[in-house]
């Protein structure tokens, strides 16, 4: 086998290997929300859109009002909307301002959510 053909060789199973490393082995954030930290007693999370949603994972409790805060930081117009389709709800996210979407989850389950082109996601979790 020529030298040429082995470098190649080499160079394609790490792209593999990183490819592979890089979309499968993350690991999901999960934010739990337990305590009222709104003066109304509603449940609240914070949500960070820049290059994808941080945390891109929640957990809320069914059956209880929770506010889920998007700031969006992230001048790309893929992530000037967030849809949460389960919840029949879209928003518009301006760049640097908080939006806040309520949900009151009636059935336990996951429940996603994703911006405008749905290229990046993010997850609810009803326990």
């Amino acid at each position: 086998m020529a030298i040429d053909k082995i470098i190649v060789t080499i160079f394609s199973l790490a792209c593999i290997a990183f490819t592979y490393w890089f979309f499968l082995m993350k690991k999901e954030e999960v934010v739990a929300v337990l305590d009222p930290v709104d003066s109304a007693g509603l449940l609240q999370v914070d949500i960070t859109v820049e290059g994808g949603y941080t945390p891109n994972t929640i957990s809320i409790p069914q059956g209880k009002t929770t506010k889920i805060n998007f700031t969006r930081r992230d001048p790309s117009s893929c992530l000037e909307e967030v849809v949460l389709g389960d919840f029949k709800i879209r928003k518009y996210l301006p760049l640097n301002q908080k939006v806040t979407v309520e949900v009151t989850p009636q059935k336990k389950g996951e429940f996603s959510f994703a911006c405008g082109m749905n290229m990046f996601h993010g997850k609810v979790i009803v326990t």
